[in-house]
Formats: structure tokens, sequence, C-alpha cells
């Protein structure tokens, strides 16, 4: 067999934001491993409030660390070197390598950009000397020419780094003939040339029907055609990494509504309940009402908890809530909504937003102060109600005191955390990922009257991705795909 270059860098970029460049990544990063490779998932610039926290104390964005566990690795700060945190509609919080650079506005950040492409390469280049392939998630669309100057998450990064790409495009969307061959009319002929092939993603039905279409985009581009994969419905069982993706899950007689906030941020702590036959989880929108028959209401993170209670009050939810506890129902607030619901959130610095204090929905006797210090951690917790080991991790600022604190939703390092209402009926915890441990869950659940236990959550995630890889598998042609990656481009 003649010698071959091992597998170095692939990129996949999208003709457009949530076409699903994420969970390709990951299934290409399952089927390489499964072909024997050592494999690496990297995103240069992600824009997510759903961040995961590394093992060395940093975050990167929540879909790398699905992708980290698709390789079977541990994540790392590389994975991820530049996420940008929405805090308001033109301004986010940059995170660089996983620590804090600051917060900018939309046109302050472009004189950033030397200092976050030397971090783009410097990350790019230790991980491809780790392993036998990196495979590259792009972000939002290449057709962008407007934002061209300075790239660091398409193109830009594809030239630097001589990376091969391949366009991927939606169908469930509709016009992807014009997505793909609109991309290629609007880059320029540097760009172009770093384009190796196209794929089809999200085909409902037939895939077959799609032939014409398919032979046209490639006569029009001149670029070779992957596949058509068809729709993944299991999809829905891995965590979701952007907010847009949320949506009601299950039948089951015990309802749980959470709070679709306006910055919300770190709601995988829904994923497990997702997957349990006995609840309904629903997703509570702006402008809809709390239902009445929920059981629990989860007030999950956000990145601006002040901003985010006027925005609850905007929607009439702090009278619903209030409604909601007086008939018994309890409430569960998670980070950001552990901080709402207690008497008053302070901002003297305006780290989050012009400096103030506004009152809190007052349901737990505890007051926040917000520091500028950000506590990032993975923790090993004891739940104080049941003594069940709890497994998670913390990514927030604050600090939270009070009388209620005094019956803490559970022990870190013999600390206590979090807080209880005297009647247990409202529970508040910095925790974010606690209800991925089984035990701990199922007992949790049956507290509220849910059928709980019997799933696995870590098993089903694994299995999930080991069929994703299948599906990409029988509709791709992978080996074509990862054998791009033997040599640079440009």
């Amino acid at each position: 067999m003649p010698d071959v270059l091992p597998p170095r860098a692939l990129m996949i970029q999208g003709t457009g934001s949530n076409v699903g460049k994420s969970l390709l990544v990951a299934g290409l990063c399952r089927a390489a491993r499964l072909r024997g490779l050592r494999v690496l998932p990297f995103k240069p610039q992600n824009m997510s409030n759903n961040a995961a926290v590394t093992a060395d104390g940093g975050e990167i964005g929540r879909a790398q660390a699905l992708q980290a566990l698709a390789c079977g690795v541990e994540l790392t700060t590389d994975m991820n070197p530049v996420l940008l945190k929405p805090e308001t509609d033109t301004g986010a919080q940059v995170i660089v390598q996983g620590r804090r650079l600051g917060s900018f506005q939309a046109r302050a950040y472009g004189t950033q950009k030397p200092l976050l492409a030397a971090a783009v390469m410097d990350s790019f280049n230790r991980l491809k000397a780790q392993a036998d392939l990196v495979i590259v998630e792009g972000a939002g669309s290449p057709a962008e020419v407007n934002l061209r100057h300075g790239d660091i998450a398409n193109m830009g990064f594809a030239c630097a780094a001589g990376v091969p790409v391949v366009l991927a495009g939606d169908i469930d969307r509709g016009g992807v003939i014009a997505q793909i061959v609109g991309t290629q009319a609007v880059l320029d002929a540097q760009d172009n040339a770093m384009i190796a092939g196209f794929l089809i993603n999200r085909f409902r039905g037939d895939p077959r029907l799609f032939d014409d279409g398919y032979r046209m985009i490639a006569d029009r581009t001149g670029w070779r055609g992957f596949g058509v994969v068809p729709w993944f419905d299991d999809a829905r069982l891995l965590p979701a990494e952007d907010a847009l993706d949320l949506s009601a899950a299950g039948r089951g007689p015990v309802k749980i509504a959470c709070l679709a906030l306006s910055r919300i941020a770190n709601f995988d702590d829904l994923d497990p309940l997702k997957m349990e036959p006995g609840l309904t989880v629903q997703m509570i929108l702006p402008g809809q009402p709390i239902p009445g028959d929920a059981d629990l209401v989860v007030i999950p993170g956000t990145k601006s908890t002040r901003g985010d209670l006027e925005f609850l009050r905007a929607q009439g939810w702090d009278g619903d809530l209030i409604a909601h506890h007086r008939r018994g129902g309890r409430i569960l607030g998670i980070c950001g909504g552990y901080q709402m619901l207690g008497r008053s959130v302070a901002d003297p610095d305006g780290i989050e937003g012009p400096p103030g204090t506004t009152p809190g929905l007052g349901l737990l006797e505890v007051d926040t102060v917000m520091r500028p210090d950000k506590r990032l951690a993975r923790v090993s917790a004891v739940h104080a109600a049941s003594g069940l080991a709890v497994s998670g991790y913390e990514i927030h600022i604050g600090v939270t005191e009070g009388p209620d604190r005094a019956r803490p939703f559970a022990h870190v390092e013999g600390r206590p955390e979090g807080a209880r209402s005297a009647d247990g009926r409202v529970e508040g915890s910095y925790l974010h990922g606690l209800f991925a441990e089984d035990a701990f869950r199922a007992a949790w659940l049956r507290g509220l009257g849910a059928d709980a236990g019997g799933i696995a959550y870590g098993a089903a995630v694994e299995s999930t991705l080991d069929r994703l890889a299948a599906h990409l598998e029988a509709h791709l042609d992978v080996g074509a795909l990862l054998a791009l990656a033997q040599a640079p481009r440009g």
C-alpha cells in the first residue's frame, strides 16, 4: 500500500446559522473515532450563552463539549478559543482561550481581531499537534462577505490555516440550491478555491427526489457533492446548542415549565429531563402565560440577571409565579434564576449593565451582589435533602446570602450551596448539569410525583452519537471527506 499523509484538518462551513453544522461535526468526529483516528473538534469563534466548563476552569461553547464527547476526549479551552456571549443586542462578553477578555460593543470588537486571530491559530496548532485529525466548525456563513476583513470564523481562518472546506446547506429551510450557488457567487476567487465540495443536510422524505437539484448544484459550482443527509430525528436527544432549538418534549403526566428568558444561558440543565417518559417539558415563550397545571416552573440561567428580571416582569410571569406558588406548585431557580428568586439583585459596579439594584421576586429570603470575579468550576456535591451525590458545574458572577441559605440545596466540599424556602417548594442553586446524575434525577423527580428512573442519560447520549455517526456513514462519502484533510489547500 502506498504511503499517504495522515489526515490533518477539515472544515465544515454552512450557508447560514443553525443549518446543522454542530451536529454534522459531532457525527463526523464520532465516525472518525470509530475508524480508529484520534480526532479533536475545533471552532475558532462561537457565539453562544450556552457554555461548558473545562477541567482547568475555563469555558467554551457547549457544542464543542458535545463534539469532544463524540471524540472520546476531555474538553479543553483550545477547542473554542474565542467565545462571544451576548449581553445586549449590540454587545457581548468576549472569552479568549477560556478566560474573560472584556465586554465590547460590536464596533469595538473589530479592534481586537489581531489578538483574537493569534489566539485562534495558537489553539489550532496545539490541537493539530495532538491529533490525527481536527474537524473544524465554521460560524454563521462565509457569504457574509461584508464581514470578511479580519474574519477568524470562516474563510479567514480556512485561508490562514490551509484547511479545506465543505459547505453544508439546509434543505429543510428551502432554497438550498440558491444557498450554495449564491455563496459561490459572492465569494472571491481565493475563498472559493478553499471549498472542496458541498453536502445537503436535513432532507425529509426520499433523497432521490433531489437528484436533479443535486446535479444542478454540482454543475453550477463545479464542486463535488459528498451526499444528502436525511433528517436525523434522534438529534432531539442530544444537547441543544442554541436557545432557538428549545421546544416542548414528552407527554408525561408531570409538567415542567421553563421560562425562555431573553438572555437564557446554560440551558443544558433541561436535556436529561427531556428524555424522561413521565414528564412533559415545555418552554414558555415570551407572551405566553405560565400554565396553571404546571407542577414545576424552572427559571434557568441568564447572561443578564437584572435585565431578564425586567423581561420576566414584562411578560407577566412574576404574577404567574406567585399564583403558581400559592397553588402549591414548586419552583426551581438555577444560577441567574436562583438570583432572581431572592429579594434583590445588586450590581454596584455595573458588571452586567448600568449600576444599580433590582428588586427580586421575593420567593427566597436571599440577596445577591454582583462581583467581578467569575466562578468557573466543575464540582461534586451532595444533595442536602436526599444525601445523593450530584455532579455539575458553576459558571456565574455574584454572591448570594440570606436566611434561606440555612436550608441549602446541596453541600459542595462541605460548604452549603443554594437555598430552600421554609415550605420547601422554592429552591435555588448555582449548580448546572445536576440532572445528568441518574440516581439524583430519578429521586428528585419522584418528589414531584413523576414516574422517573431507568434512564441512563450518559449512555443514551453516547448511543445517539453512535447512531448519528452511522447515519452519516450511510448517506455521506465519509471516506472521501476524511481524505480531503490529508493535505492543506490554498
